[in-house]
């Protein structure tokens, strides 16, 4: 699955297009490597994102195409 739409999904991000942003601007890292928004997520990838001063790490659990909010939780933990 595409990084923007996994940003989506998981809901650590809100709409697609603000995570496309964030991966423009250089943002979001995925192993510890800059990522663009077509990079392609699998689970085990660490997911840094930078909001400002504040930065969330997780660990991608799983990736599913759609989810509902209650489970959205499940499919990352953070570090």
């Amino acid at each position: 699955m595409r990084l923007d739409k996994y940003l989506k999904v998981s809901r650590l991000i809100k709409r697609r297009t603000i995570a496309n942003e964030a991966c423009d601007a250089g943002r979001v890292m995925v192993n510890d490597k800059v990522a663009k928004a077509s990079l392609d997520v699998k689970a085990g990838d660490i997911i840094e994102i930078a909001f400002g001063q504040k930065a969330v790490k997780v660990r991608v659990l799983d990736v599913q195409e759609t989810t509902k909010k209650e489970a959205a939780k499940e499919l990352f933990e953070y570090i």
